[in-house]
């Protein structure tokens, strides 16, 4: 590929056209070969989600939640404690370790890290452990679920190089500590967890779930399913608005393509508010809203879960609704979620693996994201917060 078409290649990925081809510009990405202008994302400075580029700061605050993260703390501690000396060279970054960013849901992206595939039996345990340690027990079914389905994609299209259920990548940044920066990342295709720790505060965001197909009906995976609460409950919020609240809501009312904006490299996404404020839901549909956010936010374990919801709470006022598509038992659609604190998208696709590409999205494929706009990704605002309060310590590389 010479260097005009890599610059039209990204420019078509930077600018959101052609989601088709940016997804293979995705695949086909390679940083240097890019130039001028058209720089690879992660060497640009992390701002995080914001609605005009500019960070509304005083948003979030290192404090004690009084939720323990000793659970989860122990078990990274068990799980690297059982590899190798080189797997452990190799999965092991500093807590501001540029590979928090480097993560894709895509299939054939380059992947860092120890995966679940070469580990031994007792590794994989433990690595389940590390995660259940850190998730809720419907979160950890739902992670696996995707997993198992990315295994039964293998057997559908009897490629199992590319596809499978123990194709997923475990990264840790920085030790272990009670007092220290640190956290995991799970990366794969259509599963992407990045579970940041401070103290006793967690940041869970970027998380990606998602599925291609979302329910195996054959083959040694037959009745897994993921992602049909998501998609029930948006479409029972939005079913519940009235003419008038949809008008607002519905920001566009076909859907031919693909329409998720915060997925793998755009750490730094201006997306302005749109849709439908909460404040002008009613309590039953203000209600529905909730256990919306919940049904993400509740994958992580439930301590951590209720102070994050207690954050979203805060600014719920500030929060918006909007959807894309019709509305009714059988659409197919997109929703977000957007407020200063969370963003949550969940999108029906078009077919990648399962069918011709281009054609109209379906409810056989789901991608959904869930961030913490404002720069706290990553844990990254709290992080800036650690460091300035620990200005001598001279450990650490801030490679944001």
């Amino acid at each position: 590929m010479g260097d005009r078409r890599r610059r039209v290649t990204w420019q078509r990925v930077a600018t959101g056209l052609g989601l088709m081809a940016a997804l293979i510009a995705v695949l086909r990405w390679q940083p240097p070969a890019l130039s001028g202008q058209q720089q690879n994302p992660l060497s640009q400075p992390f701002v995080g989600v914001t609605t005009d580029g500019a960070v509304e700061a005083g948003l979030f605050s290192i404090r004690s939640t009084g939720v323990s993260t000793g659970p989860v703390r122990a078990a990274a501690e068990q799980f690297l404690g059982s590899l190798t000396a080189e797997q452990r060279e190799a999965t092991t970054f500093a807590a501001d370790d540029i590979e928090w960013r480097d993560w894709n849901n895509v299939h054939r992206a380059a992947r860092k890290g120890v995966s679940f595939k070469e580990m031994s039996e007792t590794q994989r345990q433990r690595a389940f452990a590390m995660m259940a340690a850190g998730l809720s027990a419907r979160g950890l079914e739902k992670s696996r679920n995707v997993m198992r389905l990315n295994g039964h994609l293998a057997e559908l299209m009897n490629n199992f190089e590319e596809y499978g259920e123990f194709l997923y990548w475990i990264t840790v940044m920085g030790e272990p500590s009670a007092t220290a920066p640190w956290g995991w990342q799970l990366d794969g295709h259509h599963l992407v967890i990045n579970y940041f720790v401070l103290g006793d505060q967690v940041v869970m965001t970027p998380t990606f779930m998602g599925s291609e197909p979302v329910s195996a009906e054959t083959g040694q995976y037959a009745g897994t399913s993921v992602m049909q609460d998501e998609q029930q409950r948006g479409l029972a919020l939005a079913m519940s608005l009235t003419p008038e609240q949809r008008a607002i809501a519905v920001i566009r009312a076909d859907k031919p393509g693909n329409n998720a904006l915060s997925q793998a490299f755009r750490d730094n996404l201006v997306l302005d508010y749109a849709g439908l404020p909460a404040s002008r839901l009613d309590d039953s549909q203000r209600t529905l809203l909730l256990d919306l956010i919940g049904e993400y936010v509740g994958n992580m374990a439930e301590g951590h879960a209720r102070v994050r919801m207690d954050e979203v709470r805060r600014h719920l006022d500030r929060t918006r609704f909007a959807w894309i598509g019709d509305i009714g038992p059988e659409a197919v659609f997109y929703y977000r979620i957007h407020g200063p604190v969370i963003l949550i998208e969940f999108d029906h696709q078009s077919p990648i693996a399962l069918g011709r590409r281009g054609d109209p999205p379906s409810r056989r494929h789901v991608h959904s994201v869930v961030r913490t706009p404002n720069g706290n990704d990553y844990g990254k605002d709290l992080l800036r917060q650690h460091y300035e309060a620990h200005r001598n310590d001279s450990t650490h590389g801030h490679r944001h």
